[in-house]
C-alpha cells in the first residue's frame, strides 16, 4: 500500500515533516508551538489557511476514509487480497497515521489563523477568524465521529501531554461556534475574505455562512436522540438563518497540480470497487447517476457489478470478483483528472435531506418532510448533471425497489422501499436516510456516520468479519484509540477511555449513537 503525502509547500510551517507519520510519533512533537505557524503576518494567513483546508483532506485519506469509513458506509468494497479493514480489523497503523497525519500537518496552519487573527490577536481580523473557525469544525467533525472522546480544547497548548475532550462537549463546542461566526460574519455580507487562497468559495462570505449553516443542521441532526431539545433549537436556528440552497452553493475543494484529489490518486491503486449495496439500490431504482459514480465492467457498455463487503482472501481471488469483472469508479474520479476534478466538501442536497428528517419529527423546516425529500431528489439529480425534468419527476415518482444480486452468495435485495415518498410514516426515513446516502456519495464519513445513528440504509451484513468484537452481522460503532497515543500520550488517552461510556473497542458506541 502506498502512503506518500505530497504536502502544499508552505515556507511559515515549521517542523512539519512533509511525509507520513509512524505509530510512534511524539504526541510532544505533535503539539509544541514547534510545529505552529510563526508570526504570521497579513499575507502568510491566507496562505495558512489555504494549508488548513487542503492538509485537512489530504493527510492520510487512503488510509483514513478510503480503507475505513467508505467501507462502512458500503459506497465501496475492498478488492485487495492482503487488506482486511473490510472485515471489520481495525488496522492499527493505518489508524495511526490517519491520526498524527491530522495533528501534524493539518492542525498547525489552522491554530496559525486562529491565533494570528483571533479578538486581540497581532492580525486581528473578526471576518477571517470566523471562516477559520467555521473550517474547524468541518475539520474536527468526522475525527470525533471515528474516536468519541479526542484531544480539541488544547490542542496547540504546548504541553507535551493534551487531554482528551467528551463528545459531548465537542459537539456543544461545535454549534456554539457554528452560531457566534455566523453571527460575526453578518457584518460582512456581501464581501470577501481570504480571496482566492481559499480554495473553497474564493472568500464569499456569503456562501460561508450557508456552509455554517449547513454544517450546523448536519450536527444537530447527529446528536438529535441524545439532545432532542438542543438539537431541535439548533436544527431551527440554522434553517431560519439559511442552508445550501442550489448546486452553486455546494462546497467543492479546488485542486491544483500541488494540491490534487486525494481520491482520484487513490484509484490508481486499484483497492476498491463498487458494493454490492450500491449496485442492489442503484439497478433497483433504475437510477441515472450509476453512470456517474461507476464505471462499467471492463468490455462491456451499460453491465455494473459490485461486490460484497467482507469477502476473505479467498473469495476476493475469485474470478467473479476479479477488477476486471466489476464497476471502478467512473471516469472523473480516475488519477487521469486528478489535478483537475474538484473534491466534494458538502453539498446543497444534504441540507434538503436533513430538513425532511426534521420535519418528520415535527421541526420547523420550511417545509413538509415530503417537499424538502423530493427537493433533495431533484438537487441530488442535477449535483450529476441530470437536468430533464421528466427524469427526476420519474425517478422522484418511482415505485420498483433494489433488486437481488446474482453473485457467489446469492445477495438478496438491499431493501424493499421505493423511491416514491410513501404515507407510511415506518418507510418514510429509511426512504429519507437511502436517498441522503446515494446523494452524499462519495463522502463516506457521513454514510457510516448516518448508518450508525438511524441503521439505513439497511446495508448488508460483512460476509466474514476478522474482528471478534464487531462480528459480520454487526455495526463496526467507532475506531479504537491509536497505538502511538498509548505510548506518548498515555494518561491522557487512558483517561479518555473512562470517558467513552464503555471499553476502548470498535463496538462501543459513541456519545450520540443511542439505539
Amino acid at each position: 500500500m502506498k502512503r506518500s503525502h505530497k504536502l502544499i509547500s508552505f515556507a511559515l510551517v515549521v517542523a512539519v515533516a512533509t511525509g507520513t507519520y509512524s505509530c510512534t510519533d511524539s504526541y510532544e512533537e505533535i503539539n509544541t508551538n514547534k510545529t505552529k505557524l510563526t508570526e504570521l503576518d497579513g499575507s502568510a494567513i491566507g496562505n495558512a489557511f489555504a494549508a488548513a483546508q487542503y492538509r485537512s483532506i489530504q493527510a492520510s485519506w487512503q488510509t483514513y476514509q478510503s480503507l475505513f469509513a467508505d467501507l462502512q458506509g458500503q459506497y465501496f468494497a475492498n478488492i485487495a487480497q492482503n487488506f482486511s479493514s473490510d472485515r471489520n480489523v481495525m488496522v492499527g497503523n493505518w489508524l495511526n497515521g490517519a491520526w498524527s497525519g491530522f495533528y501534524g500537518t493539518a492542525i498547525p496552519p489552522l491554530l496559525g489563523v486562529l491565533d494570528a487573527t483571533k479578538p486581540g490577536g497581532p492580525n486581528e481580523n473578526a471576518a477571517q477568524y470566523a471562516i477559520a473557525n467555521i473550517w474547524k469544525v468541518y475539520m474536527y467533525l468526522p475525527r470525533t465521529d471515528y474516536w468519541g472522546p479526542i484531544p480539541y480544547s488544547e490542542v496547540g497548548n504546548g504541553l507535551s501531554s493534551v487531554k482528551y475532550d467528551t463528545q459531548e462537549a465537542i459537539y456543544k463546542d461545535f454549534v456554539k461556534t457554528l452560531a457566534e461566526s455566523t453571527a460575526s460574519l453578518g457584518a460582512f455580507k456581501g464581501t470577501n475574505v481570504y480571496a482566492t487562497n481559499d480554495q473553497i468559495y474564493a472568500g464569499s462570505v456569503d456562501k460561508w455562512i450557508l456552509f455554517a449553516n449547513t454544517l450546523r443542521l448536519r450536527i444537530a441532526m447527529r446528536m438529535s436522540k441524545v439532545e432532542p431539545a438542543l438539537a431541535k433549537t439548533e436544527a431551527e436556528a440554522a434553517v431560519a438563518g439559511g442552508t445550501l440552497a442550489t448546486n452553486a452553493d455546494d462546497a467543492f475543494l479546488k485542486v491544483t497540480a500541488n494540491s490534487f484529489n486525494p481520491m482520484n490518486q487513490a484509484t490508481a491503486w486499484n483497492e476498491f470497487r463498487m458494493s454490492a449495496a450500491m449496485e442492489s439500490v442503484l439497478k433497483g431504482y433504475a437510477d441515472p447517476r450509476i453512470s456517474k459514480f461507476y464505471a462499467p465492467v471492463p468490455g462491456t457498455t451499460n453491465t455494473y457489478k459490485g461486490l460484497r463487503n467482507g469477502y476473505t482472501q479467498g473469495q476476493l481471488g475469485a474470478e467473479e470478483n476479479n477488477a476486471n469483472k466489476t464497476s471502478n469508479v467512473a471516469d472523473a474520479f480516475l488519477p487521469a483528472v486528478q489535478q483537475s476534478n474538484p473534491f466534494a466538501i458538502l453539498y446543497a442536497s444534504e441540507a434538503y435531506f436533513l430538513k425532511a428528517e426534521g420535519a418528520l419529527k415535527g421541526w420547523n423546516m420550511g417545509g413538509t418532510a415530503k417537499d424538502m425529500y423530493e427537493k433533495g431528489i431533484e438537487t441530488a439529480m442535477k449535483q450529476w448533471g441530470i437536468a430533464d425534468a421528466a427524469t427526476i419527476t420519474a425517478y422522484a415518482n418511482g415505485t420498483t425497489s433494489p433488486v437481488a444480486l446474482n453473485d457467489m452468495v446469492k445477495t438478496p435485495a438491499l431493501t424493499d422501499v421505493p423511491v416514491k415518498f410513501s404515507a407510511d410514516p415506518t418507510k418514510q426515513l429509511e426512504q429519507i436516510i437511502t436517498q441522503k446516502w446515494l446523494a452524499n456519495y462519495p463522502n463516506g464519513h457521513e454514510a457510516w456516520a448516518e448508518y450508525r445513528r438511524t441503521g439505513y440504509p439497511k446495508l448488508y451484513a460483512r460476509v466474514n468479519s476478522d474482528n471478534p468484537d464487531s462480528p459480520a452481522n454487526a455495526v463496526v460503532r467507532r475506531t479504537p484509540f491509536v497505538t502511538g497515543e498509548y505510548q506518548s500520550n498515555a494518561a491522557a488517552v487512558e483517561a479518555a477511555v473512562g470517558l467513552l461510556g464503555g471499553a476502548d473497542k470498535s463496538s462501543t458506541r459513541l456519545w450520540w449513537d443511542k439505539p
